[in-house]
């Protein structure tokens, strides 16, 4: 006897607790997501993220910074073309800092090429890179001469290592994963805004509603006078 009430109380309950999830769908605000995925439309269209764009300044600050600090160590030696002929057109591994500048070169090209042109969402470019660096300077440092040259020859091995590092950290654990957490966020509001659609369809537009004809004017007081006049008189 009691099976028939337990059975009924039991899909209420089950009705009401599905409830909320009901709420949640309802509430969500159409106009909020389409708002928040033309954002995203837009970063897609300008072709680059901001985080990205960081990385790629730094990459040419990267650059311009291991030139200046050479060309200032080519006028400490005496004078820009009496050296820029010493380390270039005889060019010494033992002694020479023009390595360092190509290797500079080197780290822009392949860094911009890979994370600009073709907006690259891997790390192996930078890795790639980086032991490059990090290899050759070990070995510059540990076969050439350069600590018997003043303080240069400690200065631009050290800032070349540290700068190559520090894009490797910038882009690892900045660029790409801040990426992936946008395009996750444009992938979950694409899809509520799809859920959203079907909830609540679009405001019908002027031509979709039905409008009546206008009744003329007296036409009540005419049917009722034609009635009138078709009754059979008694």
């Amino acid at each position: 006897m009691n099976r028939v009430p337990n059975d009924a109380e039991n899909a209420h309950s089950s009705s009401v607790e599905s409830c909320p999830s009901l709420r949640d769908v309802h509430s969500i605000n159409p106009t909020h997501l389409m708002a928040r995925i033309e954002s995203y439309d837009v970063r897609e269209k300008k072709g680059i993220s901001d985080v990205r764009r960081t990385f790629c300044l730094f990459v040419t600050f990267d650059l311009l910074f291991i030139t200046l600090l050479w060309i200032i160590e080519l006028n400490v030696k005496g004078g820009i073309e009496t050296t820029l002929k010493k380390e270039v057109l005889h060019y010494d591994y033992s002694s020479s800092y023009f390595d360092i500048f190509l290797l500079a070169v080197f780290r822009f090209k392949v860094l911009i090429l890979a994370y600009a042109m073709c907006r690259l969402r891997h790390w192996w470019a930078i890795a790639f890179t980086t032991a490059v660096t990090s290899a050759f300077l070990l070995a510059k440092v540990i076969i050439s001469q350069l600590f018997s040259q003043g303080a240069f020859g400690y200065v631009l091995p050290i800032i070349s290592f540290i700068l190559a590092w520090i894009e490797t950290w910038f882009l690892d654990f900045k660029v790409l994963p801040q990426e992936a957490e946008e395009e996750n966020r444009f992938l979950i509001a694409q899809d509520a805004s799809e859920r959203a659609a079907l909830l609540h369809p679009g405001v019908l537009s002027d031509g979709q509603f039905y409008s009546p004809p206008e009744s003329v004017a007296g036409s009540d007081e005419d049917s009722e006078e034609k009635q009138d006049s078709e009754k059979p008189v008694v």
